[in-house]
């Protein structure tokens, strides 16, 4: 395993990407010294074309020596399936993570994703991709646009992620905070456990070990235990 999952793709100042360039640099097998093969699953993609998504995800990875081919450009799904076999690295973009996994399974294209990663090619997942990472994607922030015909996902890690969080809520806001509906998902789940993650950091995980980067504590949930806070640095192996 050797994985980065982040929890946005845009920094502060809006920069898409940039904020994680050097950590991406370090999970390519040249550390970006030299060019990267990568294929880049779109599907997450909803209000934007695939085509358009594929073309912006290869701009912002250029720096990092990493050349993109988008695998909804294949001609056949068993001809993406294959691709998948032989890549060096797996790039999954955010968006609907409902749409993503739906069409990934319809593709045919989570166990080919699994044993890619497994065998030794490098995973780059944020937001919706880093959910799709998780053992099944009922922790993400997306409404349910489409049926995907089951949440399992990847299990490529054993916990989940809650991408974007925060526990803040709008002044007049009568609906549940973000801890709430975490909460509900471990009372349904008492086995799971959750990591809130934060804008701006990301989880590099290198065999067994994970650890916890970037600017802001992540908070991990169990049940029946209060939130425990994490600072950067931390390991959740």
């Amino acid at each position: 395993m050797n994985a980065l999952l982040l929890s946005n793709s845009r920094g502060p100042d809006g920069a898409y990407l940039v904020h994680a360039l050097d950590a991406i640099r370090a999970l390519t097998p040249g550390g970006g010294r030299q060019t990267t093969e990568a294929l880049f699953v779109p599907f997450a993609g909803v209000t934007m074309s695939w085509d358009e998504y594929a073309a912006k995800v290869a701009a912002a990875l250029a720096p990092a020596n990493v050349s993109l081919r988008s695998v909804h450009t294949f001609a056949s799904a068993a001809e993406a399936q294959a691709a998948l076999a032989q890549t060096q690295l797996i790039v999954v973009g955010g968006g609907n993570t409902f749409q993503l996994l739906a069409q990934c399974r319809t593709r045919g294209l989570l166990d080919p994703i699994r044993e890619a990663v497994k065998g030794g090619a490098r995973y780059l997942g944020w937001s919706a991709g880093a959910n799709l990472a998780c053992p099944t994607i009922c922790t993400t922030n997306d409404m349910p646009i489409v049926d995907p015909k089951g949440f399992a996902a990847l299990d490529l890690i054993g916990f989940q992620i809650n991408p974007h969080y925060t526990n803040a809520l709008p002044a007049g806001h009568q609906g549940e905070t973000r801890n709430q509906r975490i909460e509900e998902y471990l009372v349904a789940n008492p086995h799971a456990s959750v990591i809130g993650l934060p804008e701006g950091d990301w989880l590099r995980v290198e065999h067994d070990a994970v650890t916890l980067h970037g600017p802001h504590d992540a908070v991990r949930f169990v049940h029946g235990a209060a939130p425990q806070p994490l600072a950067p640095g931390a390991s959740l192996s």
